[in-house]
């Protein structure tokens, strides 16, 4: 109330206003003053570089930005640049007004004075719940960001279906640990936990996570699947160390059939060493491996798998402690519906959806919206089957699929899985590559991201051939799994990890365009 009375004093009623920043109370502060009856929010990645930064701050007509101190010369630097409508900075750490620079701090002062002389124009502020209200980037994964145009419609709607299928409530904690410009941590780890009074704490770090979940009592988290498998990991090696493997795996196959809070109650002091209180553990905004999943569960650990995207406001569907099957995303959420278009043989084809907080398009971009959006339905670009039951299960990306002579199609993402699991690998590409004269002839490759100290004590090899022989007899492990189509025929061993976006999805277009560099020469 008190920041959005002093934008609409600086004359940014109705403008747009960026955030950018660590997950913070400063950060949400922000975003709710903006949105909440100011003008247009922009939440821009923290991790973008200068020229980056500078093409979205003018793409987006940003008038003003929230930021963290460390942003602050790269801003002002931008905003003298003169080739966009930038005019204020407001500073989260600033105690006091610096060099043109205003102080979060201190313009609490200012709206409290103005409030207190009776201006209500934030108060009274009338929002259309139809109208652009949000400005997201694409995470551009293929291509040129696009602007997501969302509203309070989009963003409300999904908030009230996530509730009412999800057992969160006052009493919940929830661990905010992604971006939170994206989507799927603003909506699901911060307006979420809000919309149902829950309290929010902030991860200290991807190395502390663990501590964290116990040392704040956490009971949801909402997080991606390289922190799942970082937290398995490290379970795993505590029980190493403790000399009880043996013992738990002997009690997962003993009580794998028992619902899954009876479980609960026979691995104890698992739980304990995440702070004894987690209810619910999502995994979205990339796909989980199965087996991560199943352990989980036979832990008595409730992970589920949620999906959606930017332009779903963002969550389509969703696993939850009734309606459950291990590699679905669950079912639709309630005022979403979902079908899937031209199948192949295996019942897999386009997903679509349709529903209240589906995009109202992207911005200035009528071509991009028009390839997308058919009859109030929103191609998503993803692979999917949906069973007789509802649940919905992810194939990959549409534009991933690699497509061989004979006609397969090829996911990328259910190799990788297969070939991540191996032991001193880090990460997986799959890749199409012409082996012969003739441009149909495409056989799978990999370029495979290792660990080489992990390898050296894996399998006790020493030199570069050793380490190549070491991961090609694994490889050839899984081709004997595969039918011989989807065999991996060449293999890039590497230590560079793979390009990716900030919430760990694959670049799969940068990549390939490093990786064809690399053969021509």
């Amino acid at each position: 109330m008190l920041y959005g009375t002093v934008l609409i004093d600086l004359g940014l009623k109705d403008k747009r206003i960026a955030v950018i920043g660590e997950n913070r109370y400063e950060w949400e502060i922000a975003y709710l003053s903006i949105v909440c009856g100011t003008g247009i929010v922009v939440p821009l990645d923290k991790s973008l570089t200068e020229n980056e930064l500078k093409h979205l701050i003018k793409k987006s007509e940003v008038e003003a930005i929230f930021c963290s101190e460390k942003y602050i010369k790269t801003l002002e630097k931008i905003k003298s640049s003169e080739t966009g409508k930038l005019k204020h900075l407001i500073s989260m750490d600033l105690e006091h007004n610096t060099n043109g620079v205003f102080s979060q701090k201190e313009l609490i002062k200012v709206g409290n004075k103005l409030i207190e002389n009776g201006d209500r124009r934030f108060i009274d502020a009338k929002i259309n719940p139809e109208e652009m209200s949000i400005m997201l980037f694409t995470s551009g994964t293929t291509s040129e960001p696009k602007i997501v145009a969302l509203s309070h419609k989009n963003i409300c709607s999904n908030l009230m279906d996530i509730g009412s299928i999800l057992d969160v409530n006052s009493d919940d904690t929830l661990l905010s640990i992604l971006p939170i410009h994206h989507v799927f941590e603003c909506t699901v780890g911060f307006l979420f936990s809000l919309y149902k009074g829950a309290t929010t704490v902030f991860c200290d770090g991807i190395r502390h996570i663990v501590e964290n979940l116990k040392e704040y009592q956490v009971t949801v988290m909402a997080c991606v699947p390289a922190i799942y498998e970082r937290i398995f990991k490290i379970i795993r090696n505590k029980i190493e160390k403790q000399g009880k493997l043996a013992e738990i795996l002997e009690k997962e196959e003993k009580y794998k059939n028992l619902p899954i809070e009876e479980r609960k109650q026979h691995f104890k002091e698992i739980h304990e060493m995440l702070g004894g209180k987690i209810k619910l553990f999502i995994s979205g905004a990339a796909a989980l491996e199965k087996t991560i999943e199943e352990k989980y569960r036979l832990l008595g650990l409730n992970l589920v798998q949620g999906y959606g995207l930017t332009e779903t406001s963002p969550v389509v569907g969703i696993g939850t402690k009734e309606y459950h099957k291990i590699g679905s995303i669950g079912k639709a959420v309630p005022s979403v519906q979902a079908k899937v278009v031209d199948k192949n043989s295996d019942c897999i084809g386009e997903l679509l959806v349709k529903g209240p907080s589906i995009m109202l398009g992207y911005f200035e971009n009528e071509k991009a919206t028009n390839e997308v959006m058919e009859d109030g339905w929103f191609r998503t670009g993803d692979l999917a089957r949906i069973d007789e039951e509802g649940y919905i299960f992810i194939c990959g990306r549409k534009k991933s699929v690699i497509v061989l002579k004979n006609g397969k199609n090829i996911f990328p993402e259910e190799i990788e899985n297969l070939v991540n699991r191996i032991e001193g690998v880090n990460e997986s590409f799959i890749f199409g590559k012409q082996m012969s004269e003739d441009k149909n002839d495409i056989k799978i490759n990999v370029k495979v991201v290792i660990d080489k100290k992990r390898i050296k004590e894996a399998y006790k090899v020493e030199t570069e051939e050793q380490i190549r022989e070491a991961i090609s007899g694994k490889i050839k492990e899984i081709n004997k799994l595969m039918p011989q189509y989807k065999a991996i025929r060449g293999i890039i061993l590497t230590e560079e990890p793979l390009i990716k976006t900030t919430t760990n999805k694959i670049k799969r277009q940068a990549n390939l365009d490093i990786i064809n560099k690399q053969l021509k020469k």
